[in-house]
């Protein structure tokens, strides 16, 4: 073999895990995975193409493999993607000079061919001894990873300590993945002392417990394992139709709402009975509660759900839903995937605790971005559909491709005994005693129910139909096959936004 050959094939392996022995150890001790290691179990075999493998640290007295970060292309299920995953063994996985331009060069792939992006993002932020060296503020790193929001899916990772600079585009991936030891904020130890004076441990910052509730993590692993199968699993709902497929037993959809009206069930059951098996991908589940958001197949075609949830203050929607919801139609809008809105909502929620949270201007975000996507959506009316938060729930009004009910279905322009106590005020003030009010208060209530059933108004055409919910697949399949086929396009449709 030519010499100058060897050479390069030399210094490539004395990046690999074989040829670092001591690094190797140092992420047994702590329970994780090589970079490598990860980057293998998530792409297809023998598929990886790295960039920059001959990186090195600018500075003569340091070393390091890749310079601490790895970046390449390959495919997963036979699709391509882009990767790039920071190596903890390298200084802490910081952020460097060299570095930095492997993260442009990687995301100028990403963006020129639009492929999905997979980062593994532990790492303490900027690595101090290059500031000498030039690593300031005159970087592009940042916003050229903000410009690809929306172009092509951001998958990120965290799996162990993720603070400053590696949070910050952690904060900015379309969805982020976590296993339990995962740390991520904005400044780590070191940082934070010198700011506020005060001594921390990596683990008091950003931990799991606390990033979940709050809607910093998407979905939560097991372990690394599992989190490159949830990764692989959530960009399947991006690579189009699934041939094979098998469906759930339709007719239990009919035993999921209780005959009292006052009861609450899990509207998990409901998205459970219309979805392919095994298709459920639900985000954010410890924030945002009283909204379920996931990514389902109906008869191999992805879908985006959009599902009030009974459990929670009863369907009411607060700031967190309307958030939460509002950012999940931002990422089903800017990759075309068809929207499915299950509505069981008193409508938005009420009081003077709430507006403390500034409602009005978070339920309006979830209308806003309702009103500027154009992925055509479908609206089934569960239970209630009662005022705005009713009509942010996919209403007729909003043009969905089908909006039919449930035979449970009820409608209202605001909860309909809130209307008894408006329109039957002075009958109701005039009354004897509470007994007689009450009375009066039931069969007023009762009587505005019946003229606002899914029956009448659809008597009035205000929907679609209503069906038997063992038929809602058929319904909702028919739908999505006459919806057309996506366009290709290469530019931005619009931007996924951090919150």
């Amino acid at each position: 073999m030519r010499e100058d050959v060897e050479k390069v094939r030399e210094l490539r392996a004395a990046n690999l895990d074989e040829a670092r022995p001591e690094a190797v150890a140092k992420r047994r001790k702590t329970g994780h995975w090589t970079t490598r290691e990860q980057i293998d179990a998530f792409l297809d075999p023998g598929s990886f193409a790295e960039y920059g493998a001959l990186a090195r640290p600018v500075r003569d007295d340091m070393a390091g493999a890749a310079d601490g970060l790895v970046i390449g292309i390959g495919q997963v299920a036979g699709r391509s993607c882009a990767v790039m995953a920071y190596d903890y063994t390298v200084y802490a996985g910081t952020q460097s000079l060299i570095n930095h331009k492997k993260h442009d060069r990687i995301f100028e792939v990403a963006e020129s061919l639009r492929l999905p992006l997979i980062c593994w993002l532990e790492g303490g932020g900027a690595r101090p001894h290059d500031l000498m060296a030039g690593l300031g503020l005159d970087l592009t790193t940042f916003m050229a990873f903000a410009r690809l929001s929306g172009v092509a899916p951001l998958v990120g990772i965290v799996t162990g300590r993720c603070f400053a600079g590696n949070a910050n585009l952690a904060g900015m991936c379309d969805v982020l993945i976590a296993t339990p030891q995962a740390n991520i904020g904005m400044a780590g130890p070191p940082l934070v002392e010198a700011a506020l004076g005060k001594s921390t441990t990596p683990e008091e910052i950003g931990p799991v417990d606390v990033q979940m509730p709050n809607g910093v993590i998407d979905l939560l692993a097991e372990d690394q394992g599992q989190a490159i199968e949830l990764a692989k699993r959530y960009l399947g709902y991006f690579f189009g139709t699934e041939e094979t497929w098998e469906a759930p037993d339709g007719e239990a959809l009919r035993q999921v709402i209780p005959e009292n009206p006052r009861r609450a069930y899990d509207v998990r059951k409901v998205i459970a009975g219309i979805a392919d098996i095994d298709s459920v991908l639900e985000l954010r589940v410890k924030f945002g509660r009283a909204i379920v958001t996931a990514l389902i197949r109906i008869e191999g075609r992805p879908v985006g759900v959009i599902a009030n949830q009974p459990m929670y203050m009863a369907g009411a929607i607060d700031s967190p839903a309307s958030d939460k919801a509002a950012r999940f139609i931002q990422l089903c809008d800017a990759f075309n995937i068809p929207m499915l809105f299950l509505c069981d909502t008193p409508g938005l929620m009420v009081g003077p605790e709430i507006e403390k949270t500034a409602l009005v201007r978070h339920s309006g975000r979830l209308l806003l971005n309702l009103a500027g996507a154009t992925v055509p959506f479908m609206t089934v009316i569960l239970r209630k559909a009662y005022g705005l938060g009713g009509y942010v729930m996919g209403a007729r009004g909003l043009d969905p491709v089908l909006c039919v009910g449930w035979p449970t279905a009820e409608f209202g322009g605001m909860g309909l005994e809130g209307a008894v106590n408006i329109t039957h005020r002075d009958e109701l003030a005039a009354a004897p005693d509470e007994a007689a009010r009450q009375a009066i208060h039931d069969q007023a209530t009762a009587d505005l129910k019946r003229m606002n059933t899914g029956l009448e108004v659809a008597a009035k055409f205000e929907i679609d139909d209503v069906i038997d919910p063992a038929d809602t697949r058929h319904f909702l399949g028919q739908a999505l096959k006459a919806m057309p086929a996506t366009p290709t396009r290469n530019e931005r449709k619009r931007v996924i936004d951090a919150w």
